[in-house]
């Protein structure tokens, strides 16, 4: 099975109709043969269930793999009533972000194994050749498990509202953001991590939902997990789990209702899998991930914008308000309600530009600081007093 060549789908549902391991697997066994297979944490290392050798597939194609049978087995468990490809089509279609923008031209093809493996494709990989590796893996991938959430959902409930999505996110970046927050001694690197999440919460909500908050929107067994398990992993941006941390972690156990030992177990995995993995996760390559994370992110958003100025200019030209703030933005910082538009707008425009519809998906809005340092080049110079042009 190659899963870059068409037809990958067909191949491996047969391999699922010899081989019962996952549709035989409990809810809880599969959930942590993904942790094990590393889909969970946003680097995939292996097939999940050791289903087949990966050979020589590359992170992006396991991925794939996982993210397909984790769906599968969500279907398996929750709804044998209706096709899979058909439902898992219907789920994607229903999530308006991705209607609007970023699979709009994928949605109008007849549904069929071929459309779900170009869905899956794109909801992976976006695009291999402008994503840098840092922000594939760290933001990205390890929110694909949301879609699998996402689609549990959606089959419990014969529809899915872009809500459930967008709480179980903000929940999941407010917990992130106070595990960064507990840490006992904060190195340049943390503190630059947790700017990066406040900015986000900033740009990418209304408003910023409290912890309390955060809590209250995580109900189901496997969406505390989910959440215990990120939690655990956010510790581990330098490689160790101090005191404060893991008192904010059991503290965390407690108010997701969850058993002690479970947490124990949380913690337990993510050091065994970044210990067994660490020369394989590209996160873990450099000890300045977060410069890293800037500096990959910095140069792929300022590709993106290039290559869509015409475009991008002449929207903008239609928004004289959003020009606006984004000059002021050079030179003062906006208020609360000045950013909220400043977002608003911007996303609109996303949509209607593919090649920017990175922006609106999981993760983007981490972006989004980025992209307002780099609009303010295709402005007229009068609009922004404090540059200085370039020789």
């Amino acid at each position: 099975m190659n899963p870059s060549a068409n037809g990958w789908i067909n191949k491996l549902l047969k391999t699922l109709e010899v081989n019962k391991a996952i549709e035989n697997a409990s809810s809880n066994a599969f959930y942590l043969a993904l942790r094990e297979s590393g889909f969970i944490y946003g680097n995939n290392v292996s097939i999940v269930e050791n289903l087949f050798d990966k050979k020589d597939f590359t992170n992006e194609e396991i991925c794939k793999t996982n993210l397909f049978l984790a769906l599968y087995f969500s279907h398996k468990k929750l709804d044998t009533s209706e096709n899979f490809i058909d439902s898992i089509i219907e789920f994607y279609t229903q999530i308006e972000e991705y209607k609007t923008s970023y699979f709009k031209e994928l949605l109008g093809e007849k549904k069929s194994t071929g459309l779900l493996e170009k869905i899956i494709h794109k909801r992976v990989l976006i695009d291999d050749n402008l994503i840098s590796k840092s922000f594939n893996y760290f933001i990205t991938n390890a929110l694909l498990y949301i879609d699998v959430l996402a689609y549990k959902h959606y089959l419990r409930n014969k529809t899915i509202t872009v809500n459930y999505i967008k709480n179980l996110e903000s929940s999941l970046e407010t917990i992130v953001l106070c595990v960064l927050n507990a840490k006992q001694t904060k190195s340049e690197y943390d503190t630059s991590l947790i700017k990066l999440f406040e900015q986000s919460l900033r740009y990418q909500k209304k408003y910023n939902i409290t912890y309390s908050q955060a809590i209250s929107f995580i109900n189901s067994e496997f969406e505390t997990q989910y959440i215990i398990d990120m939690a655990c992993m956010a510790t581990w941006t330098d490689a160790s789990i101090d005191t404060t941390e893991h008192a904010f972690l059991n503290q965390l156990g407690t108010d997701l209702k969850l058993e002690q030992k479970t947490v124990n177990e949380a913690k337990t995995s993510i050091s065994l899998f970044f210990n067994n993995y660490k020369d394989q996760i590209v996160l873990l390559g450099s000890k300045n991930i977060v410069k890293t994370f800037y500096d990959n992110s910095s140069k792929m958003v300022s590709k993106l914008i290039s290559r869509n100025s015409k475009r991008l200019y002449k929207e903008l030209g239609e928004s004289k308000e959003l020009v606006m703030l984004i000059s002021q933005s050079t030179v003062r910082d906006l208020t609360e309600e000045e950013q909220k538009k400043v977002q608003s707008q911007l996303l609109d425009i996303f949509k209607s530009i593919p090649s920017l519809a990175i922006f609106i998906l999981p993760g983007g809005a981490l972006l989004l600081p980025l992209v307002i340092k780099f609009i303010p080049k295709l402005l007229p110079s009068a609009f922004d007093d404090n540059r200085i042009e370039e020789d």
